[in-house]
């Protein structure tokens, strides 16, 4: 025993003499450098292919559907591989904006009216280049709604724009009241409750092309509104398909997630601060109604919506808002077919409000959850500047809807 402590003694000191030496020479320029590198390099790829490259989970509520989605969309059966420098939630949740790329597209701007006597402003991608639907009357129409604080030059919607041209589709973004530069006619701007404006605009565009086919996309609050939308409509609704990306489903979880320290600090603050930046921007019509001084106080997003949203769309309570924003409580009333992408780490979204239950219970609905994504990231690939998992989930999907739409008829 004396010998082997003696044994290992020596061989510390001489490796800490050897580290110490090679170390003055320059850790990259040393073997031990070079061996500390490739072992973190391979430790770390390990780690990503082990971890964090999972193909994503697809439940649905019936057979039908799940089998359509494997067949007709194969991104919902790969791996998804996270960009490996930035896979984690709150990194790809911050970089996406600035890391992905906006493609040029020159929109036609048509404001309609509301029936309080409000405005709402859509960004129409007409696509009279397409090759594939070359008639505007019959060429099928993708209706996008953004986010929260969202408009037309978003740069997740400018590439479902993109994915839409290449199909040979034409494209509206709904832009929420007061948010992409028109002004407010009326002391109201919008909420994920709220579906009138969101059914208003449906109509306009049936009307306009009647013989095209329309299916939609919604991001975040944009997937919100839509998802209660059509638990609101059942099948009265001319939607072919809906694809909903990184919803909140529990406000109240939402909110919550939303409101831990770092979260907060990260993303509740600058959200709450783009709300009132907009609720500023229409002071002169809003202030006649509510109590702005006291709105823009407010610190975090649940406070905005106590001082602002709740009292202007008529609840009692904030938390009478916040239970019917939620599109958990209607998704069994869901008619048409619907696929949810999620992010198992979104802070926005936490996974534990996922829907997985309510999902299965109706064969409407598929929801597809990655393990990593953050909200609204899903990026992959070395340098994510031009696709991203997100937009190959919605190009599938979109095809598949339009071309393959007969098989969604019945999913029962």
């Amino acid at each position: 025993m004396i010998s082997l402590d003696f044994n290992f003694n020596i061989l510390t000191r001489d490796l800490s003499h050897y580290l110490e030496n090679q170390v003055k020479v320059g850790l990259f320029g040393s073997g031990v450098g070079l061996s500390l590198v490739l072992g973190f390099s391979a430790a770390y790829t390990c780690y990503y292919l082990l971890s964090v490259a999972k193909k994503p989970q697809l439940i649905s509520g019936g057979k039908k559907f799940c089998q359509f989605l494997r067949e007709q969309c194969p991104v919902v059966s790969e791996t998804y591989y996270p960009t490996f420098w930035c896979w984690e939630s709150r990194i790809q949740t911050l970089l996406r904006p600035f890391v992905t790329a906006k493609p040029g597209v020159v929109y036609r701007n048509e404001l309609i009216k509301a029936a309080d006597g409000g405005q709402i402003s859509l960004d129409w991608f007409d696509n009279d280049d397409s090759f594939s639907h070359p008639d505007p009357a019959t060429r099928p129409t993708v209706l996008l709604l953004p986010g929260l604080t969202g408009t037309s030059r978003e740069s997740y919607i400018l590439h479902m724009v993109q994915q839409s041209r290449d199909l040979g589709y034409r494209c509206v973004v709904f832009n929420n009241r007061g948010v992409s530069g028109e002004m407010l006619l009326t002391p109201r701007t919008y909420c994920a409750a709220n579906t009138e404006d969101l059914e208003t605009v449906i109509d306009h565009i049936q009307r306009a092309h009647e013989a095209a086919p329309i299916m939609a996309a919604g991001v975040s609050m944009g997937g919100m509104m839509l998802a209660n939308y059509l638990g609101r409509k059942g099948r009265e609704t001319c939607l072919k398909g809906v694809v909903v990306f990184s919803a909140g489903w529990d406000v109240f979880e939402c909110t919550a997630s939303l409101e831990k320290p770092l979260d907060r600090f990260l993303f509740n603050s600058y959200l709450t601060s783009c709300l009132q930046a907009s609720v500023h921007r229409h002071r002169p019509v809003l202030e006649k109604c509510y109590d702005i001084d006291h709105v823009m106080k407010a610190r975090t997003i649940r406070e905005f919506d106590e001082r602002f949203t709740s009292i202007m769309f008529g609840y009692p309570t904030n938390d009478d808002y916040y239970h019917d924003a939620s599109p958990v409580h209607r998704l069994k009333s869901v008619q048409v077919p619907m696929l949810c992408l999620n992010a198992a780490d979104d802070v926005f979204s936490p996974s534990h409000a996922i829907p997985v239950e309510a999902v299965k219970q109706n064969p409407n609905l598929a929801l597809l959850i990655t393990c990593h994504g953050g909200h609204i990231g899903f990026l992959e690939g070395l340098w994510p500047r031009q696709s991203t998992y997100m937009d190959r989930v919605f190009k599938q999907f979109a095809k598949a809807v339009i071309e393959q739409g007969s098989r969604l008829t019945d999913l029962s």
